[in-house]
Parts: C-alpha cells; structure tokens; sequence
C-alpha cells in the first residue's frame, strides 16, 4: 500500500468541471475495498456544493468489482439545489465501466425537534483492547498468505474488536459485533472529511457480521461474498481524532443476501451516524 494518508486520498484531482479521479490503495484483497469509493464518492459530490452544505445520507450501489491497481474516475451530477438540500449523483468509472452509483443528499445546518432511541452498549473502554492488527501480527507467521497481506487492511484505522474473532478458528456466535475505530492520523475539525473518512471505515468488517450465526470465516474458500448497496446517515458532527463505537447487527441473511445494520456513538454515547449494507452470500454447491 503506498505510504499515503486517508486525508491524501480522499483528497481528489479536479479534471474538469463534476470530473475527478482519485488514487486507489491496494489493501491484499486485489479488488478495491469498497470504503475507498464510498469515502471518494462522498468527497467528489463535495467539491460541487459550498462549504456550508454538509452530507447528511447517501445510498449507494456496487455494480462491478474495482481494480485496486488503478484511479477511479468520478463524474458528479448536479441534480438540484434548493434553499435547505442539495441532491448529486455520483458515477464512478475504471476502464471506461460504471462500477458504482451514489445519491448524495446535502444540508444547511438547521436546529429542529431533536431525540435520540438508541443506546449505547456498555463495553469495555479501548485503551483497554488491543489493536486489531497488533492481534493479527502477532499471529503472523501461522496466517495464510492472503490473510498476511490483508493486515494492510486494517493500517489506516486503529480498530479495536470487543469480542476478537479469528477468522482461522469460525464458531456459531449470535450476529451482533462491536468496534471501537479513530484515524491513525490527525484528521482535525473539518466536519466533510471526518464524514468521508468514517464512510471509509464503515465497510470495515460489516458484512462478515452476517456470517457470525453460521459459523462461516470471511476467509472461507467456498464463500463468495460481495456488497450490493450500502447506505448511510449522519446525525451529529464528529471526529476521528478521539474514538467512536461501531456496533453492528445481522437482523436477516437470506435468498443468496445478507443484510447488516450499524451505529457509531461517540464516547459520551450520542448517536452520529447510522449505515445499512446488503451484500450477495453464496457458497459453492447451495
């Protein structure tokens, strides 16, 4: 992976007017990890809206595997601006393919009826966890090449699971997961790029939480697993300089498709973000 930081590339090169290409890291799955599109996709809608307007969902859909060896192109639809919302769609090419879609909706900032329905679970603090990928290289020399080279996977976010899950060792574990995550590096304030970085970091481990019931490694040879659609919505602003808890849950798979839910909370428990995610679960000979 080159030694570049979540800040550089979800930083995009302007092309022309709604066109823009981003680098692409290669993190050992040879495919593009689907966050890099979602953070990128979200960070060229922003590049035609003023700093005002800020992201409050997008929903998106994956239509052909990326090529983590090459750039992404982005091509930025203005669809309307009103006085509050603005709406983009955005397209994102390889190779002269539509690999994926976004709508992206953007607001002015308004105070209105407030609640929040959703509690945070009471888990241990993350200073007291080991990082996720200290757990992985420790175990390295007995992991498979594949899974060596996946711990660049887990460099540009400090994750930190609750419940450790070896990937090596599956066992029948209820569908439910929960990750304390910060950046590595110093994000700062900027409301749109803690957004675009956490976009990023939402894909991490979410649709394997469908897995947990069956006993089945991510890692598993005979699976095929891939994201269809993946939604999103932010609900405060946020920084990735301090720690955020990722609690995700697999209310169905089904029909070849799971399907997982999933909420940040911030360390005073306040409710930023919420994600949804489908994704085609099949295994060879079923």
């Amino acid at each position: 992976m080159p030694d570049l930081k979540l800040v550089d590339l979800l930083t995009l090169e302007s092309l022309e007017k709604g066109l823009y290409r981003g680098q692409s890291w290669d993190l050992g799955f040879r495919a593009l990890f689907g966050g890099q599109v979602l953070g990128q996709a979200l960070s060229a809608a922003r590049q035609t809206l003023p700093e005002s307007r800020i992201a409050h969902s997008f929903h998106s859909y994956f239509l052909l595997p990326g090529d983590a060896n090459k750039p992404v192109v982005f091509d930025v639809e203005q669809v309307r601006d009103g006085n509050s919302f603005s709406t983009r769609r955005v397209k994102a090419i390889q190779d002269g393919k539509n690999i994926f879609y976004m709508t992206a909706s953007f607001q002015e900032p308004e105070v209105g009826l407030e609640h929040q329905y959703a509690e945070m679970p009471n888990v241990p603090d993350p200073e007291t966890l080991e990082s996720d990928i200290k757990y992985f290289e420790r175990y390295i020399d007995e992991l498979p090449t594949s899974l060596r080279e996946a711990i660049a996977y887990h460099k540009p976010i400090d994750t930190r699971t609750v419940q450790v899950i070896d990937p090596g060792k599956p066992k029948i574990q209820e569908p439910r997961r929960f990750i304390w995550m910060k950046a590595q590096e110093l994000i700062g304030s900027n409301v749109s790029m803690n957004q675009e970085i956490l976009a990023y970091a939402s894909d991490y481990h979410f649709l394997a939480t469908c897995l947990q019931p069956h006993g089945i490694s991510i890692r598993d040879r005979n699976l095929r697993i891939a994201t269809i659609d993946h939604s999103m919505w932010f609900h405060h602003p946020f920084s990735l300089d301090d720690w955020l808890l990722y609690c995700t849950q697999s209310p169905f798979t089904g029909n070849g498709r799971g399907l997982v839910k999933g909420q940040f909370f911030n360390r005073e428990g306040k409710l930023v973000a919420s994600a949804m995610q489908e994704g085609l679960m099949r295994r060879k000979g079923e």
